[in-house]
């Protein structure tokens, strides 16, 4: 994969806007919190970085297809890094800072699809694309880790505003690598299948994507796809969001909450980069369904109050539940129309963080009337439950063999 110019360019860009969007989350939720003294303000600095996805996702999801690629992705790296610049302007008021954070995170999807269907142009549909995407995951995992040492670090030395100040340079670093280090391709919904060049342009952008929505949906395997990449994220993230109560209980300091918060994204690389190097599509495949459903189980454990070593194993072998997401890439890959590519990982990508969004909600909401050890372990079980009738479902849009072959 490296030996492709262009997918050098577009993981140099993804790992330099990654690492900046870290640096300067963080950089906000401080900022914020120097200026009002309200944990809640702080913490909606986060909250504001996911809800907005879904908005993205429905009513801007045709944007993927209805442009250049190219375009689409420098376009909205410059307007996420003019939000940030914004953001340094002394005096602006919070109401106006949470705002800007909204309209990145609304963008968000539309940048993640077209990219996603932009690495089956440069890799091709075959295994090449599937490993793009882990490689892809796997940074950004890595930068979170990364991210959160530097952002300390850096915020240890200089101002928020300051942090937010680099942040912007990153995301214009990254629109200059997307630029000119990625070919011109025409828009997807005018070259592969969709609407011709005479009706494209006339169907507005909403109806077009409420409609490309419909025809996703409507197919059965495609719906049950986008389940099995929501399902399981959702229930995986609430022990995780229950984090810091837990550690609190166990009389941990701010280290031991850091390291049980780096157990996921490490268990999600060292689990991506050994499935995607030492196992061919067809192993992949087969595991697929196995460990989406087994994601959920290292949370059971929750039930026995772990201690910080036991708690911090089960993190990690929760984050391992990653891998299935290989197999899955390849399925949908498969399963979508060219013309829809676009859209169609755009809305999978809202749906993911809305699902995670949604499961971090209603885990804190229960953690308020229910002990967290409790909720942490039965979020495992109806977790598994649900993802097993998913995969149930998964299996059965599965017909006849030259599908399976197709499969991988």
């Amino acid at each position: 994969m490296f030996a492709v110019r262009e997918f050098r360019a577009v993981f140099a860009a993804h790992l330099v806007s990654m690492l900046g969007e870290v640096v300067g989350q963080i950089a906000l939720s401080v900022l914020v919190f120097r200026l009002t003294g309200s944990p809640l303000l702080s913490a909606l600095t986060f909250a504001t970085s996911m809800l907005p996805y879904v908005i993205g996702g429905t009513l801007l999801s045709s944007v993927a297809d209805r442009f250049p690629a190219r375009r689409v992705l420098v376009v909205c790296d410059l307007v996420h890094a003019g939000c940030v610049a914004a953001m340094v302007v002394p005096g602006m008021p919070v109401a106006a800072l949470l705002a800007l954070r909204c309209v990145p995170a609304a963008i968000s999807p539309v940048f993640s699809g077209t990219r996603a269907a932009t690495l089956g142009d440069i890799l091709g549909e075959g295994d090449a694309f599937v490993l793009g995407r882990s490689v892809i995951r796997i940074t950004a995992q890595t930068a979170q880790l990364a991210g959160f040492g530097v952002g300390g670090l850096l915020l240890a030395a200089v101002s928020p505003r300051a942090a937010l100040a680099l942040t912007a340079a990153a995301l214009l670093g990254s629109a200059l690598v997307l630029r000119f280090g990625t070919r011109r391709r025409p828009a997807r919904r005018l070259s592969g299948g969709g609407a011709p060049p005479a009706t494209a342009g006339r169907c507005p952008l909403l109806g077009d994507s409420l409609s490309g929505m419909r025809r996703l949906f409507a197919d059965r395997r495609i719906r049950a796809l986008m389940l099995l990449a929501w399902v399981p994220p959702m229930f995986v993230v609430m022990p995780e969001v229950l984090l810091t109560p837990y550690s609190d209980g166990l009389g941990l300091g701010s280290v031991g909450l850091g390291l049980l918060m780096c157990g996921m994204p490490v268990g999600a690389v060292a689990s991506e980069a050994l499935v995607g190097s030492l196992l061919g599509p067809r192993a992949r495949a087969r595991l697929t369904l196995p460990v989406g459903i087994a994601a959920m189980l290292p949370a059971l454990g929750y039930a026995v109050r772990p201690s910080f070593g036991w708690a911090l194993a089960l993190q990690v072998l929760t984050g391992c539940g990653i891998a299935y997401s290989l197999g899955l890439d390849q399925w949908f890959f498969a399963a979508v129309p060219d013309e829809l590519r676009g859209r169609a990982m755009t809305v999978m990508t809202a749906g993911l963080m809305t699902a995670q969004g949604l499961g971090m909600a209603v885990a804190g909401a229960v953690a308020e009337f229910v002990p967290v050890h409790v909720v942490a372990a039965a979020a495992g079980g109806c977790g598994a439950l649900c993802s097993l009738l998913v995969a149930l479902e998964v299996r059965r849009t599965v017909s006849g063999p030259a599908r399976i072959v197709r499969l991988g």
